[in-house]
């Protein structure tokens, strides 16, 4: 098993502008520097997509491939905030929230 990755998110609930449905904002750091951004429908959709760039961005760290990123197994539960862990294989993520990660 490989020392995991430790990588921070930004997950919220954007304002309804022109657009009458809610969608949230994703972001994906690795120390300063930003690694995916985007926005989802649905706050689970969005850490999917949290989920897929980080397990992808650990693999091209370790120069490997990864065929299916939307394959990671995860629990589909709200994250409320909290840190999360995702694994692949050996390979293994933190993500913890931005904010979380400032107080520390």
């Amino acid at each position: 098993m490989i020392e995991p990755l430790e990588l921070t998110y930004e997950l919220r609930l954007l304002p309804r502008g022109r657009l009458t449905f809610h969608r949230w904002r994703y972001e994906l750091w690795h120390g300063p520097q930003l690694l995916a951004a985007g926005w989802r429908l649905s706050a689970l959709q969005a850490q999917r997509a949290l989920r897929a760039h980080a397990i992808t961005y650990v693999h091209r760290r370790h120069g490997l491939h990864l065929l299916h990123p939307d394959r990671v197994a995860a629990p589909d539960a709200p994250w409320s905030g909290r840190r999360v862990a995702v694994q692949s294989g050996d390979l293994r993520v933190t993500l913890t929230p931005r904010a979380l990660a400032a107080g520390a």
